[in-house]
């Protein structure tokens, strides 16, 4: 008997509370010694550095850090170090690279460049043998567990949230918040508005994801998981760069996923959900009960999630639709073509 498409995303999806469990029962201890280290060592600035799903993490970490704990963040340029052969002083700098494998040589060489420069470098991965983790003069471990399929998922997820307990460790806020994730993880493995949706936008070679603060990171992976697992064309823009020109392109034929957070974030996406109303486009809207109102379909998300937690549970109906689009066209998410779990760039 043949395995059905889609079996190990299908399979990765719906182990992300145990994984959020997981984390909040096993790695709190570590990340508590870590932020006691980088709170410390009182770094300057941040550095974030990683590639593909892993660099949406990295850009959700730039909104906690900057919001949160008001330093200087950026994201590298990986290829200034790896390809140019820059040697900047990073002295008091905290580089964090970001990766589910830690096996890509471009992370891993410019990790040992950044340390030989005086950085204090952390790891971040789902992998503590990793080349990544011994490059790296620290290491945080995900605990997300073997993830088979390509397109990742809960290594995601998991990111996410150790990143947050790590950065909410470090400026002493409250991690109290954190042990509702599990709950709300499960109602959106759950959740049935997908198919619906899937089913809608079967057919569609083109869409627009959107979205502002910290749900902004989780457009850009919505739209990657898309591309990669459907092959269809799917941009991401903030809510604010969309209505800097690319608004021009969105109309009835070119739907647009809108990911509305309660909080400021989310307040923030009303002019360009009246823009979207306005040009007639066809909206999704993935926010709580209450927030974009006039959509055409929707993916409802639990109510009460802080903003910069609910980036963790946003995700999960957009991967869930990403499988179910790819299935619906005959395509198996779980081994996109041409892909492979770790990339090797330089």
């Amino acid at each position: 008997m043949s395995t059905p498409r889609g079996h190990l995303v299908r399979s990765e999806i719906a182990e992300q509370p145990a994984v959020a469990d997981r984390i909040l029962s096993s790695a709190t201890g570590e990340v508590a010694r870590l932020a006691g280290l980088i709170r410390d060592a009182a770094p300057r600035a941040v550095l974030l550095t990683a590639r593909g799903t892993s660099d949406h993490a990295a850009l959700y970490a730039k909104y906690l850090v900057e919001v949160g704990l008001g330093l200087p963040c950026g994201l590298t340029s990986t290829s200034t170090l790896t390809v140019y052969g820059a040697t900047p002083d990073l002295r008091g700098v905290l580089w964090i690279s970001i990766s589910q494998s830690g096996g890509s040589p471009d992370l891993v060489e410019s990790t040992a460049a950044a340390r030989r420069a005086g950085a204090i470098t952390l790891a971040v991965t789902n992998n503590p043998s990793s080349p990544l983790a011994a490059a790296a003069e620290h290491h945080l471990d995900v605990h997300a567990g073997p993830e088979l399929a390509v397109a990742a998922t809960k290594s995601y997820t998991a990111q996410l949230l150790t990143l947050w307990l790590l950065i909410t460790t470090w400026r002493g806020g409250d991690l109290t918040p954190a042990k509702a994730l599990p709950q709300f993880l499960e109602r959106a493995v759950s959740s049935p508005d997908v198919p619906e949706v899937a089913a809608r936008y079967r057919f569609v070679d083109r869409l627009v994801v959107t979205a502002r603060g910290y749900s902004y990171p989780t457009a850009r992976e919505a739209a990657l998981k898309l591309m990669e697992t459907s092959y269809l064309s799917a941009q991401a823009f903030s809510a604010a760069d969309l209505m800097h020109g690319p608004l021009a392109m969105v109309d009835a034929d070119r739907p647009v996923i809108a990911i509305v957070a309660e909080g400021p974030g989310g307040d923030a996406m009303a002019p360009v959900l009246d823009a979207l109303k306005d040009r007639g486009a066809d909206v999704c809207a993935v926010a709580p009960a209450g927030r974009a109102p006039d959509a055409t379909v929707r993916l409802d998300l639990p109510t009460g999630m802080p903003e910069d937690l609910a980036p963790v549970v946003q995700i999960v109906p957009l991967q869930r639709l990403a499988l179910e689009m790819a299935v619906a066209r005959g395509l198996d998410p779980d081994a996109p073509r041409g892909l492979r779990k770790v990339t090797e760039t330089r």
